[in-house]
């Protein structure tokens, strides 16, 4: 397996400035990314896995957790957008798209089950030749 060149830790920490205050239009982050997916807030904290009200208070935007989810989940479609062609169409990838080498699961599975780390070096090994 490829070994992974981006920093394991200190995620919530980055995400603090991404995921929380205010947008440029004057709304929050999450508001933004989730318009962005052409999805309510709500259906953006189902998919990365964290309570629905999350996202609407800001302070539990800011907490450790869901400052982690929000950001693994970003880091994922950053990662395969290219592959798909536009940030929607990875989106839709990650929602929906079995992959084989997790039994058949979601990229959103994995990441709900806490495994975001194993998908991110998965998808290190297919962006460097790797077979999936």
């Amino acid at each position: 397996m490829v070994q992974s060149t981006r920093k394991k830790s200190g995620i919530a920490g980055s995400a603090q400035s991404v995921f929380t205050g205010s947008a440029p239009n004057g709304s929050n982050w999450s508001a933004a990314y989730a318009a962005k997916f052409h999805m309510t807030q709500t259906q953006l904290a189902e998919t990365a896995g964290i309570n629905r009200y999350a996202v609407h208070k800001a302070s539990r935007l800011a907490t450790p957790k869901v400052q982690n989810r929000l950001t693994e989940l970003m880091e994922i479609i950053h990662r395969v957008t290219e592959w798909a062609g536009s940030e929607q169409q990875a989106m839709a990838w990650y929602r929906s798209e079995p992959i084989p080498a997790f039994g058949g699961q979601t990229a959103e599975g994995i990441v709900k089950a806490g495994r975001a780390g194993a998908l991110r070096d998965y998808l290190d090994h297919i962006a460097t030749g790797g077979f999936a």
